[in-house]
């Protein structure tokens, strides 16, 4: 993959070594080599660490369960009595044993509502748990692994997948323990009826298991690829959506469009598959089992009418056969459920066993209070993951003392957004190193290190939240008055103040009802307020008109007073009053100098001045 230096350095944009092939499409070729793992119920062990801390209220479940399933392996008995009753003349016996069934029927559905809400809630409460795990172990993954995995897969994980996991552990798991307990239970119990009808119904039972070993695995094949076919279709429909106005701009929308259809497609295909194998294996079942009952009836029939069996055994029985045989036939179809369930923990699974190869050190460091600030990058190499052929920092050194301000001037792909990438330890450089205060960044733990740094990136993020929240972001125990003089400062008060709630007003998903300057100054008013001892500034005035890049420039001048500031910018105009500017080429340094000495100097710096102010 190649990642566009110039882009915002949070959010990539992403080619491929393959040539034009979309990134999702080397996803789904990566479906046949990194995921050529066998999906099997050994991923279902992953989740038991979830379960463990609801112990108490599983056992319970699985207590009213087994009482259910024997209370539903009793009531036959007393309908065999019931009909046996019918040829004595004891009425007054008769209408204990009805009276004994009702009660019974009573007792199964009451435990059956309970089972139902224990399973139920118990479902509802790990599956949160493991959505909430899932999401807090990836908002902390450096970029290195948003290169390999595309944000609307991760999305499908924490949904469809743990919707898959919800109706297994609610419901499909619960209702495999019953009709286990009634498919044994019954077993005996149609042996104690009958020894000589139940040895001829399990004749039946080889026939039955045979479909199910046979089609089970590729089952569960068609299940983990169906997962991550939906996955992909959700990946590549959250990276269209998001560039709606992008896809529109090009006039792209019918290719979009083709190109999400056929993963649908692909997808609907997959899943079509699977549900066919399913199907098939339902009907081998289904008739199986119920043509060898049908068999055994019968033959039981028979006996009946030679006086070795009477009506109610045989009833008895009957009813025996008809709870072993839907037994079977629901937990086949729990098998599949299982099955898909087992693909979906395998993907999350994989998620939780991701490991960020930026960690923090296992003894931590802390920096002295108050942070001063100075920085010095110490030879440091660095090539991006994706791309490790590519050198983008070549032996790079550079001191800043605290209180500079230093600006970094260069073409693309200079390495300038770098340099900020890897101050904020979002990579590791692979040679050299990097300190803030005389202490290296790796040994200090990385929020304590990102707290040292407020900043304002290229293409601001806006949330989906009121302009009160976003600007509050940096400080989540900001006061009100702090934000709006935090707004003041970024020139943004007016333009928040003129909205239809003020500061209450939601400014849309990544702020689509502002101006690209009016998020640029939510960004700076967002950096303001976070009061960081060294300031980051990604072209932080680079979607600015005039008049309000001159408020901002005098706002940001003001804050870089008593901090240090490193300032990323194209536009000549915002580095000229820098302590010193650091003129970059192809990952190098290739003059450092004040405006006035550069220009004297001639070379690349020069030739931008003359390109912009003449």
């Amino acid at each position: 993959m190649i990642i566009n230096e110039h882009k915002n350095w949070g959010l990539y944009d992403v080619t491929s070594e393959h040539g034009n092939q979309p990134k999702h499409a080397i996803a789904d070729e990566n479906l046949k080599t990194e995921r050529a793992k066998s999906t099997n119920y050994q991923a279902l062990k992953g989740l038991y660490e979830f379960v463990l801390p609801y112990r108490v209220g599983v056992a319970l479940a699985i207590l009213v369960l087994v009482v259910t399933a024997t209370l539903s392996l009793i009531l036959p008995l007393a309908v065999r009595r019931v009909v046996d009753g019918f040829s004595d003349n004891t009425v007054d016996l008769m209408n204990q044993y009805f009276l004994a069934a009702v009660g019974i029927a009573g007792l199964i559905a009451i435990g059956t509502a309970l089972r139902f809400y224990l399973v139920t809630q118990l479902g509802e409460r790990i599956v949160a748990d493991i959505r909430m795990t899932v999401f807090n172990r990836v908002i902390g993954m450096s970029p290195e692994f948003f290169e390999k995995i595309m944000t609307g897969e991760v999305l499908s994980r924490l949904t469809a997948d743990t919707t898959l996991i919800l109706s297994v552990v609610s419901s499909s798991v619960s209702l495999a323990l019953r009709n286990i307990l009634i498919f044994f239970g019954g077993l005996f119990f149609m042996f104690f009826t009958s020894p000589k009808l139940t040895g001829l119904a399990l004749l039946i039972v080889p026939i039955v298991i045979f479909p199910v070993l046979l089609m089970g695995k590729k089952l569960r094949v068609l299940s983990r690829t169906s997962q991550d076919k939906i996955a992909n279709t959700s990946g590549l429909a959250s990276e269209l959506l998001i560039a709606s106005q992008t896809v529109q701009a090009n006039n792209h929308e019918n290719v979009s469009r083709n190109s999400f259809g056929e993963m649908t497609e692909e997808s609907f295909k997959v899943a079509k598959n699977r549900i066919l194998v399913r199907a098939v294996l339902t009907a081998m079942l289904i008739f199986f089992v119920f043509t060898g009952i049908v068999g055994v009836l019968w033959f039981g029939a028979w006996n009946v009418r030679s006086g070795s069996l009477s009506e109610g055994e045989l009833v008895q029985f009957l009813i025996y056969s008809v709870l072993v045989a839907g037994s079977v036939a629901a937990l086949s179809d729990t098998f599949g459920e299982i099955q898909r369930a087992a693909g979906a923990s395998e993907r999350l699974i994989e998620l939780l066993n991701q490991k960020d190869k930026i960690k923090d050190p296992i003894i931590p460091i802390s920096l002295e209070t108050p942070v001063k600030g100075s920085l010095y990058l110490r030879n440091v190499s660095f090539s991006y993951p994706a791309r490790p052929k590519s050198q983008i920092l070549n032996n790079f050194s550079l001191q800043i003392k605290a209180g500079q301000t230093i600006a970094l001037v260069g073409p693309s792909g200079a390495g300038k957004t770098t340099i900020f990438q890897l101050l904020m330890r979002f990579y590791e450089p692979e040679k050299g190193s990097i300190l803030i205060d005389n202490v290296k960044i790796n040994t200090l733990l990385k929020s304590d290190l990102r707290k040292s740094f407020a900043l304002v990136p290229q293409e601001p993020v806006i949330f989906a939240m009121n302009a009160m929240e976003n600007i509050r972001f940096s400080k989540p125990n900001a006061v009100d008055q702090e934000v709006r003089e935090a707004a003041k400062a970024a020139d943004a008060h007016d333009f928040i103040s003129k909205l239809p709630d003020g500061y209450r007003t939601d400014l849309g998903e990544r702020g689509i009802t502002l101006s690209g300057g009016q998020r640029q100054r939510i960004a700076i008013a967002r950096a303001i307020l976070r009061d960081s001892p060294i300031l980051l500034l990604d072209e932080a005035t680079s979607a600015l008109d005039s008049v309000s890049e001159r408020s901002v420039q005098m706002a940001v001048e003001k804050l870089s007073e008593s901090r240090t500031t490193i300032i990323i910018a194209h536009r000549l105009s915002t580095v000229k009053k820098a302590d010193r500017i650091v003129v970059m080429e192809s990952g190098i340094i290739k003059a450092i100098g004040t405006h006035k000495e550069l220009v004297a100097q001639g070379g690349l710096y020069s030739q931008f001045a003359n390109m912009q102010f003449t």
